[in-house]
């Protein structure tokens, strides 16, 4: 029997799976709280609750991780240096040190000038001590490889650091995106090798000696040494396991895939049993890559979003807060305190609010960080992050216990930084107060309900009515403005689009009309929350909802069932114009190569691609591969006299399971 260890970490929760990987068969599953200042605490907590049995029976193990997604957001990772050779980018995403060279190439791969080794020597040397890693992007690469290979072997040399070249990540056009693709690649190398060297750590401490394999972001497995090397391909690889995991446990290859976390939803489409990939590359943080990923809409509402009140309406916010529930079970004295607010509601209150700024008397806040510089926050704020390190206060609590006032602190930039977390009413505390879910301590979200329903001038239960069609609206908006993006290619519905898609959702008719949106493929849900919120869609769309029964770990079922993959882009066209020998010139990241034929330049080609890719494949612990060749050809022009020249891309992939420990 082959036993598969599957670990997804989220931004909530660490999910581990142990699966027969012969039968499909969850034999075990665990969660534990994901602790982003150190992930591997919270992978250690997973793996401690599986069975230690089964843990001496795992023969592979698979990890999905946030950690390349949020480095990428928030700025962290080693520092790098820079060489562009021949041409200038946007700087979406600046290196540490950086220089431009003369050299770089055309269209056809042939040199626009020699490159400056001189130059290039000169700031490897002013480098040398003061840099983790490098990025070479050179212009045109894709189409010749050759002056990024030479800048490689010189700093491999000089510096003794990871060298990093733009033609290895991605064969597509955009010297800006491929270059921020290159600098992001080499600010994560040692972020992803002390993640896996952590794991790995866990693992052997467990007594688990099976090869580890790292989650793509396209919804595919590669070893950790290559990992190591390309990080960056694991940017959205949390998102895409859940894609796969909900095709594996459903076995459904057409759907929408909704999966609802305690932090964020992310959306994707799968397309015969495959994710919908981003063509242009996957978005991080608002920057562009040419990093092939799952085209994912990611809406900042979950288990544990922050609900408040402003004006008398429900708000929905996308700060992750801590629900009331989970800290009354963990901390007495703060079901204590919500019960006592029970005896002195508050009136309706309908001024505005800056609900950011604003911390209710249902709020507490609680320490999950400390800043490396003292500088980075006042005195009142380091005394607050000292005194709640211990328990969570209120606002009132802390500046009576610190003799300060309220508004001495920082609580916006305490949060942004990272330092500070809310304990509120979320809408895993709306099901508890319901009754639909009562994990947790009922009676506090009961009475954080209360509170905020006497705020908007309701009663408890119109306010939980109202808080669930708020909930189920705001999922219902994303969702349709991720099928209506992936028909139409625009992103924005416009205001009449926008009026349409909630007459649609609310069932609201117009003045002479009604709107229905019917989706005609089903939903799938994945997540602990999933199993209502998700199954509120059904309605709404007309669709059928189908949610396992393990759908609350479906991340971690599809980065343990998914497969090696390894391709490569091949490009031949005519060589028309080209002073040179041969009619037929080839691109890839092999380099380029001229032909007399079309034909002779697609055998070869051929050739040299399946080798590449199983050789790959084989490196990233791959067994019983299979190469496809999917080949696009096509009328390029026609001469004068009627002769047709073609042109063909070619894209050669190698695939196989991940070879199991025996």
């Amino acid at each position: 029997m082959k036993i598969g260890l599957g670990m997804d970490t989220g931004g909530t929760y660490t999910d581990a799976v142990i699966m027969d990987l012969d039968t499909g068969e969850v034999l075990d599953k665990a969660k534990s709280m994901t602790t982003r200042e150190d992930l591997c605490i919270g992978i250690r907590g997973a793996i401690e609750g599986i069975d230690g049995d089964l843990l001496e029976e795992v023969t592979v193990v698979a990890l999905s991780s946030t950690l390349a997604t949020n480095s990428v957001v928030e700025g962290k990772g080693c520092r790098v240096g820079l060489v562009c050779i021949g041409g200038d980018y946007n700087k979406a995403v600046s290196a540490d040190y950086s220089v431009k060279v003369a050299g770089g190439h055309d269209y056809h791969g042939d040199p626009n000038e020699p490159l400056d080794m001189d130059a290039v020597r000169r700031f490897l040397e002013s480098v040398r001590g003061k840099v983790d890693g490098l990025a070479v992007s050179g212009y045109l690469s894709i189409r010749n490889p050759e002056h990024e290979d030479a800048v490689r072997e010189m700093a491999k040399e000089m510096l003794g650091v990871p060298v990093v070249c733009g033609h290895e990540l991605s064969s597509s056009l955009g010297f800006s995106e491929r270059t921020t693709t290159c600098i992001m690649n080499s600010r994560l190398i040692p972020v992803m090798d002390g993640l896996i060297r952590s794991v790995e750590a866990v693992l052997r401490e467990k007594g688990v000696r099976a090869p580890l394999m790292i989650f793509r972001g396209d919804g595919s497995m590669m070893s950790g040494e290559v990992a190591r090397e390309r990080p960056v391909e694991t940017i959205l690889s949390g998102p895409a396991a859940s894609l796969m995991g909900a095709m594996h446990m459903t076995g459904i290859r057409d759907a929408v895939v909704m999966d609802m976390g305690g932090t964020t939803t992310d959306i994707g489409v799968l397309r015969d049993g495959r994710p919908s990939l981003d063509p242009e590359g996957a978005v991080i943080g608002g920057k562009r890559t040419r990093v092939m990923a799952a085209q994912i809409a990611t809406s900042g509402i979950g288990g544990d979003s922050r609900i408040v009140v402003n004006q008398g309406r429900i708000v929905l916010t996308s700060l992750r807060v801590m629900p009331l529930c989970v800290a009354a079970r963990r901390w007495p004295h703060v079901a204590e305190h919500l019960s006592s607010l029970m005896s002195n509601l508050p009136t309706r209150y309908m001024r505005p609010v800056n609900v950011e700024n604003k911390v209710f008397r249902t709020e507490f806040l609680r320490t999950i960080g400390r800043p490396r510089d003292p500088s980075m926050v006042t005195q009142a704020d380091d005394e607050l992050l000292d005194l709640v390190s211990s328990r969570p206060y209120t606002i009132t609590g802390a500046a009576m216990e610190l003799r300060r006032d309220e508004y001495e602190f920082n609580i916006p930039t305490l949060e942004s930084y990272g330092f500070i977390q809310r304990v509120g009413l979320t809408p895993t505390d709306i099901l508890h107060a319901d009754g639909t879910y009562t994990e947790f301590d009922a009676g506090a979200s009961k009475a954080g309900v209360a509170y905020m329903a006497a705020l908007a001038g309701m009663t408890p239960d119109e306010f939980v009515s109202k808080a669930r069609d708020a909930i189920r609206n705001k999922l219902a908006l994303e969702l349709a403005k991720v099928v209506l993006s992936e028909d139409s290619g625009e992103l924005d519905l416009g205001k009449t689009g926008m009026d349409m898609v909630m007459k649609s959702i609310t069932g609201r008719p117009g003045r002479d009309f009604h709107c229905t949106l019917k989706l005609d493929k089903p939903i799938v849900g994945i997540g602990a929350p999933s199993g209502v919120y998700i199954r509120w869609m059904s309605d709404v769309f007309g669709t059928d909802v189908v949610i396992d029964e393990d759908s609350d770990v479906g991340n971690a079922v599809g980065a343990i069932t998914s497969s090696v993959s390894e391709s490569i882009d091949v490009l031949i066209r005519p060589m028309l114009m080209v002073k040179a020998e041969g009619e037929y010139e080839a691109f890839s990241k092999l380099g380029r190569f001229r032909y007399g034929s079309i034909e002779s330049a697609i055998a070869d080609q051929e050739a040299r691609a399946r080798e590449y890719v199983v050789a790959a494949a084989e490196r990233s612990n791959a067994e019983d591969i299979c190469v496809t060749v999917d080949s696009d050809r096509r009328l390029y022009m026609t001469l004068p006299g009627g002769r047709d020249l073609d042109e063909v891309e070619m894209r050669v992939t190698a695939a196989g399971k991940p070879r199991q420990f025996s």
